[in-house]
């Protein structure tokens, strides 16, 4: 398979169907799904079964007991289960555009990693889009999300450009081109040469860090984030804890002045 697509989920079943019609209407049809799981109950599993009926692509569901926030050792599990050499990362909340993978393939390169974006849905808009309005592709069209409840804004060209007018602006936006994990892609050999996500976090900048330390090996990152496009669904955010944000931050920041590229807490702790 030219890619393994790994999206992260916990007990979010009704998003988690969204995402997963989204990946069964891709234009590019040579890549597996990985489910990385952090301990989700009976109700995701039951989905994800009877998803493998209704979308063609394999399904992998990579799961461990829920013991609080451990998104980057099940993501490691991922990695491990992989059976594509180009890895994919997205969340269990981002309904992909049907051009998403093929986006993040034709864009790999040897020596970099991909950074893409989200376009942020409130929960109105959220809850209203049905399987038809992703396998139609409305729901990324924005006259209709802008119908359904969407404020206008600036921010709407964002899914709304040009494959052309796209590349412009991820040439000229002055976002930084990090490791995102809602949209992400790179070398399942990279990843393993710094030793994945780094155990120790929690939520806050986990994903940041392993993009940093991909950096500090020396790969280069790619921005695309106007051109693979995915929507994300709005959702409460009960894990967010300060004390961790904190250490999180120290990580990084130790991470970064010492120009660390393997983790001494990651995959192969797994």
């Amino acid at each position: 398979m030219k890619a393994s697509v790994i999206i992260s989920t916990y007990n979010a079943e009704a998003w988690l169907e969204k995402v997963l019609f989204g990946f069964g209407v891709q234009t590019e049809k040579d890549f597996e799904i990985i489910i990385a799981d952090d301990g989700s109950g009976p109700k995701t599993k039951e989905l994800i079964d009877q998803m493998r009926i209704k979308i063609s692509n394999p399904i992998i569901h990579v799961w461990h007991a829920d013991n609080g926030f451990q998104k980057t050792r099940i993501l490691n599990k991922a990695i491990i289960s992989a059976n594509s050499d180009y890895l994919i990362f997205t969340d269990g909340d981002c309904i992909p555009r049907n051009d998403f993978v093929a986006v993040h393939l034709n864009n790999r390169e040897k020596g970099y990693f991909l950074s893409g974006g989200y376009f942020k849905l409130p929960m109105t808009v959220s809850k209203v889009i049905t399987e038809e309005d992703i396998v139609s592709q409305r729901c990324f069209d924005v006259k209709w999300l802008l119908h359904h409840g969407l404020k206008k804004s600036y921010k709407n060209s964002k899914i709304s450009s040009s494959k052309f007018k796209s590349r412009i602006l991820n040439a000229i936006t002055p976002t930084n081109a990090s490791w995102n994990g809602h949209n992400a892609s790179g070398w399942k050999n990279d990843l393993i040469a710094v030793n994945g996500f780094n155990h120790e976090m929690q939520y806050g900048g986990e994903d940041r860090e392993l993009g940093e330390r991909l950096c500090n090996m020396g790969l280069k990152s790619k921005q695309i984030r106007y051109s693979a496009i995915c929507i994300h669904l709005d959702h409460s955010r009960g894990y967010v804890n300060a004390s961790a944000l904190e250490k999180n931050k120290a990580i990084r920041k130790f991470t970064n002045l010492n120009k660390i590229v393997r983790s001494p807490n990651g995959m192969d702790a797994v």
